[in-house]
């Protein structure tokens, strides 16, 4: 074999070595992982219909908690996703209003619990409860759902938060006056005798009627709006034409913007920042108000 024909076959072989070493070194480097998705997120990515739509991404169950086997509330009916396999849920408590029991708010059961939530909507201890009552309530009412109650494994109890209605509302705000780690509230045609909320630290959206004659948003709602802190991520929706009576029937935009806040802050969705920022409008909202963009 002449000398030009070794120096070829050599030079063909180192080629070869410093290719596979290349693999090699290619093969065993360490791969920089993708970034994580919000592990808090449940559900596909929404859209307008899935939102305003009577049923989510969910199916759901419900039981019955009996008001003789709790203390602190007057029992209540737990909606919650049959899913075993999406991780934990976030968690809402809701309350009536003066009056009336939980029937009155039952529609936001399934409906919210079909998005990705746990949903308490609780009795009260006597239908005459005021507002502070209600929230102590509300407080009492998680507690029993995170620390109790048989669905407990399928909560993230560090991801709850509130809902009320006219009382209840006002209860809403209490509740998150006294537990400042509650990630969102929803107080729907509030009424309570305190007007100024400037220690809430909790995510809220205040929800009003334009035609509320028994708690008028211009001595109520608003001002309850106005008077949390302007550095808190807040919202203030007024109803077109709605009376006082509005949350207590199925009403597709109180769903639609209440899940929206609920999915944003519960479960730090920044997909739902689309259906709140910019500040929404339509001919069924006379009126928003924000501090958007949220943190």
């Amino acid at each position: 074999m002449s000398t030009s024909v070794r120096r070829k076959r050599a030079a063909v072989r180192n080629a070869l070595i410093a290719l596979f070493a290349m693999i090699l070194a290619f093969v065993a480097a360490p791969t920089v992982p993708a970034l994580a998705a919000n592990p808090y997120e449940r559900g596909p990515a929404p859209t307008t219909a899935s939102i305003e739509a009577t049923t989510g991404y969910f199916a759901t169950t419900k039981l019955t908690v009996a008001r003789s086997s709790v203390t602190g509330f007057g029992g209540g009916t737990i909606y919650y996703p049959t899913s075993t396999t999406a991780g934990t849920f976030g968690a809402v408590a809701i309350v009536p209003g003066f009056t009336n029991v939980q029937s009155a708010v039952a529609w936001l059961g399934p409906r919210i619990a079909s998005q990705g939530f746990v949903v308490f909507i609780i009795d009260t201890n006597s239908v005459y409860d005021q507002p502070d009552s209600r929230g102590t309530q509300l407080l009492a009412a998680l507690d029993y759902l995170t620390k109790t109650s048989t669905v407990k494994s399928r909560i993230d109890a560090a991801r709850l938060g509130v809902m009320g209605y006219s009382m209840g509302g006002g209860g809403a705000l209490s509740a998150t006056r006294t537990r400042t780690t509650l990630k969102a509230s929803v107080p729907m045609a509030p009424y309570h005798g305190t007007k100024s909320w400037s220690g809430v630290r909790t995510p809220t959206l205040i929800i009003a009627g334009e035609s509320d004659t028994v708690a008028p948003p211009s001595s109520h709602a608003l001002p309850f709006y106005t008077s949390l802190p302007t550095t808190l991520d807040r919202a203030y929706l007024l109803l077109n034409n709605a009376t006082h009576s509005a949350p207590t029937s199925a009403n597709v935009t109180i769903a639609k913007y209440s899940i929206s806040w609920l999915k944003r802050f519960i479960d730090d969705d920044t997909r739902y920042d689309q259906f709140l920022c910019p500040n929404p409008s339509g001919t069924a909202i006379q009126e928003w108000r924000s501090n958007c963009p949220y943190s």
